[in-house]
């Protein structure tokens, strides 16, 4: 049975009473959430493919006599499409707060899909010369214009669906997606190097997993598509509460919640392409494990991780996102240095026990950021608020984490320095995130005015049950 509830809403110094929203059943968040997934799905394989062939695309596009040198310039343009994910996240952004979410997000992975199948077809550095190289460096600028907006956005769509006691449960499905997409890019890169000599994967074999995101991208235009705009979006738009500027709304009214989350999603996203990325490469350098045994490990660990990623949902959705976030902190710098170690230490069990250590902290990190984007801002202005705390983060400690890791061990000679460097932002993150208030009981339909309200006191406007 369908139960309504009516929101108030203050927009501009008028309290108007909302259109009633009807609660979401259990198929329709199905629905919600594959087709929030399978486009989260194919932003990250992107990424995660380029990630796992860094050694190949070094060979294809950056051939030189010094391969450390060769390495650093394929992470350089691994992070330079990261550089234009803030402003992808603007853009979009702000269609989707005018729009809607739905073909906001139909956009952003047609792009994405669109953009990794052309990198499938780039001619190589022996081919055309600098040229390679250069195309490489713009189609991935338009894959991080593209992504984003993709992850904000698909947050904001889970959660604007979700019961507001559960949406830690059902918002880490998202990471999910991101996980399983990792697992299933090193699968691939595995696999492909097993099967392949290395001269055919050097010749064709790399292009197969960048082909490969078309038809999946297809699939997930039709899913977005074919589903209803969000309910949270559905009552501002009945309202005619839309922001007519949602940059200028966003950067008025939400600067500080935007500088606090930022400093926590830092450590999300070193944490996670440290785990997911990084160490694979950490592994055969540090550790002088082969290729195919990092691509294992890393395989394992990810497989791992996707299926820790519900667990995680019912602890935040149990203990609340500020103790969360903490947790998360607090288990990094403790847990960091003894997971390099491990992961370095060229012994497989040992290397995969480190890699399984880290993948706790990506876990759950990433879990409680896929909620607190759409909880610490208001429907209005949502999407373009989270799209830029997301994107700044992961942009400034994401995209850089291989290239970082990799110049402070060249710099220091110390293969434990990507850990001290961890440990720095962590102690960074915990301030942000301490800052913030608890958001897991708050009403996504909450204003600048009343943002977090307290359910207990009985003076929250209602949300979906």
């Amino acid at each position: 049975m369908t139960r309504l509830h009516e929101h108030s809403l203050i927009i501009d110094g008028v309290k108007r009473t909302s259109h009633p929203t009807p609660a979401v059943g259990p198929g329709v968040l199905r629905k919600v959430i594959v087709a929030a997934a399978i486009g989260n799905f194919v932003e990250w394989f992107d990424f995660a493919a380029y990630g796992f062939l860094a050694t190949v695309l070094t060979r294809v596009f950056f051939p030189s006599d010094t391969p450390s040198i060769a390495l650093l310039k394929a992470f350089a343009v691994f992070a330079v499409a990261f550089a234009l994910r803030p402003l992808g996240g603007i853009v979009f952004g702000v269609i989707g707060d005018r729009i809607g979410r739905k073909r906001t997000l139909a956009l952003t992975i047609l792009m994405m899909a669109g953009a990794t199948t052309l990198i499938g077809i780039l001619p190589s550095y022996a081919s055309i010369g600098l040229a390679a190289p250069a195309l490489l460096t713009l189609v991935r600028c338009i894959q991080g214009f593209s992504a984003g907006g993709e992850y904000a956005g698909a947050c904001a769509y889970v959660m604007e669906h979700a019961p507001r006691t559960q949406r830690g449960k059902y918002g880490s499905f998202i990471p999910v997606s991101t996980f399983l997409s990792f697992a299933v890019a090193a699968t691939v890169a595995y696999v492909l190097s097993a099967v392949l000599t290395p001269s055919q994967l050097d010749a064709w074999g790399w292009r197969i997993p960048f082909l490969a995101a078309a038809p999946i991208g297809f699939i997930g235009v039709y899913l977005r598509l074919s589903l209803s705009e969000t309910p949270a979006f559905q009552v501002v738009a009945q309202e005619h509460a839309i922001a007519h500027s949602p940059l200028k709304d966003t950067l008025r009214t939400q600067g500080g919640k935007i500088i606090a989350l930022s400093l926590f999603i830092s450590v999300t996203a070193l944490s996670f392409y440290m785990f997911t990325t990084y160490l694979a490469t950490y592994m055969q350098v540090a550790g002088g494990l082969s290729r195919n045994a990092a691509l294992l490990i890393t395989v394992i660990s990810l497989v791992f991780a996707g299926a820790s990623c519900p667990l995680a949902g019912l602890f935040t959705d149990a203990v609340g996102r500020r103790k969360t976030m903490a947790s998360v902190c607090v288990y990094l710098i403790v847990a960091v240095y003894p997971c390099f170690a491990l992961a370095g230490s060229g012994s497989f069990a040992s290397a995969l026990l480190g890699v399984l250590i880290l993948s706790i902290g990506a876990v759950l990190s990433g879990v409680v950021t896929a909620t607190l984007l759409s909880e610490v801002f208001p429907t209005r202005t949502r999407y373009t608020a989270s799209a830029i705390t997301y994107n700044v983060a992961y942009t400034i400690f994401g995209g850089t984490a291989p290239l970082v890791a990799t110049y402070l061990i060249g710099v220091t000679g110390n293969k434990m320095s990507p850990a001290a460097y961890m440990i720095a932002i962590s102690v960074m993150g915990l301030i942000g995130g301490l800052t913030l208030k608890e958001s897991s009981k708050v009403s996504l339909h909450h204003t600048d005015d009343e943002p977090y309200a307290n359910p207990l006191a009985g003076n929250a406007p209602a949300d979906l049950v």
